[in-house]
């Protein structure tokens, strides 16, 4: 009677949630452009306590703007269980990556109270910094500070598009939300789970209802930088040009070359390039593209990443480049407990399941040599993510966050673990 108590969540009310949270940097077809540590980001922030301090949830934000929110268990003395996402989207993003995760968390945790259900440990909700790293790169600032994978002030100096510093809008975010208790930066916590929708075909295209995820694929990220010279397109003679686009070009090409795995397992983007002085009749002075390779298999995944940079330097040919690696986080398995809890909670609801690795990151994956870890899947319609287009049904997240809502009441009450 406990369990099913406790997953009587509120379809209605967590869908419109979402959809006000999607009015906060609305674009055309559907789709949200906000943008980590933006006003637009505050006011998100803002909307989800107006939701939560009602309920009697304690907020608290630690350094690198982590935004927690709690709900105490019946031993203060005990490490908590979060749960969560993030709040930041693409900019060309949609309603769903990661703010479900946040108010899927709420639900479960609402669903939990109203049930009066009392747990052992406390539960706290987390909205994560800067996951989708689209104005900050890289992504998932907030958790890898969080669990210590880098020093907070590491990413102080970085640039968005119109050159405003990391640390500088982090800062200008605290001061606005100066209300709101601080928390030292990074704890241990019992447990760490992350509702999030799929972003991929599959759970749809089999016809089921939840993704126990098994682990996440490592990644490593790289800027290269290409400089050459300006000359006028017109005068000067191609064979003593040095042309940063055409080597950028031949870098690239070297690289698809370096990627090329004939099962289809690697994944190679050049997702973002910049050429100056961008002029249509100017020979290309400096070029500038990223890197994102991404691979299941840590040998893999290190073998190729480390040859990225003897790729594009053998690749050059009247021009000099600078590769740099801005990201590197190998692959990460998640506990069998947090899978065992979520393939439970889904069975007692009926709700069908596959046992699945994740394509994407997530800030789950800094959080494995912490604690306990894992990932809640719901489909994804078409697998489309990062698009205006992506769209999960009121009752497949309703079903996410029945089984997350479980899931919590589970760790939240489970025995510690006897270290091996």
């Amino acid at each position: 009677m406990r369990q099913e108590q406790v997953m009587q969540v509120s379809e209605q009310r967590q869908w419109d949630r979402l959809m006000q949270m999607a009015q906060l940097g609305a674009i055309p077809g559907d789709g949200v452009n906000r943008a980590a540590l933006s006003d637009l980001d505050h006011q998100s922030r803002r909307l989800l306590l107006s939701w939560a301090l009602p309920l009697g949830l304690a907020p608290s934000v630690d350094a690198l703007g982590n935004l927690f929110l709690r709900h105490e268990g019946t031993d203060p003395s005990l490490p908590p269980v979060l749960a969560g996402s993030h709040m930041d989207s693409q900019p060309k993003g949609g309603r769903f990556d990661g703010i479900w995760g946040v108010l899927a968390a709420l639900e479960a945790v609402q669903a939990i109270r109203e049930a009066g259900i009392a747990t052992k440990r406390a539960i706290e909700i987390v909205a994560w910094t800067n996951e989708e790293g689209g104005r900050f790169a890289p992504g998932c600032m907030g958790s890898m500070a969080f669990s210590g994978y880098r020093p907070p002030g590491t990413w102080d100096d970085v640039k968005d598009k119109d050159g405003l510093r990391f640390g500088d809008e982090l800062a200008r975010l605290l001061a606005a939300e100066a209300d709101i208790p601080r928390r030292p930066l990074g704890f241990t916590p019992f447990a760490y789970v992350e509702p999030h929708i799929e972003q991929g075909p599959l759970l749809e295209a089999e016809g089921l209802d939840i993704g126990v995820v098994t682990g996440i694929q490592g990644s490593r990220w790289f800027l290269v930088e290409i400089a050459g010279k300006t000359d006028h397109a017109g005068t000067a003679p191609l064979s003593l040009r040095q042309d940063a686009v055409q080597d950028m070009l031949r870098a690239i090409t070297a690289l698809n070359a370096l990627t090329a795995d004939p099962e289809d397992v690697l994944r190679f983007t050049v997702g973002r390039v910049e050429v100056f002085p961008n002029s249509s009749n100017t020979v290309a002075d400096l070029a500038r593209f990223s890197i994102d390779l991404r691979h299941p298999d840590a040998a893999v995944l290190t073998a190729r990443g480390d040859a990225v940079a003897a790729t594009v330097q053998g690749a050059m040919v009247k021009c000099r480049a600078t590769v740099t690696e801005t990201f590197n986080a190998l692959p990460a398995r998640f506990d069998p407990m947090v899978q065992d809890a979520t393939e439970a909670a889904a069975r007692r609801l009926g709700l069908g399941i596959n046992r699945m690795p994740s394509g994407a990151f997530h800030d789950a994956q800094f959080l494995v040599p912490l604690c306990p870890s894992g990932m809640i899947f719901i489909p994804s319609r078409g697998g489309i993510s990062h698009h205006p287009a992506e769209y999960s049904t009121p009752g497949q997240v309703a079903n996410g966050a029945a089984v997350l809502a479980g899931v919590l009441v589970d760790l939240a009450d489970a025995d510690p673990r006897i270290p091996a």
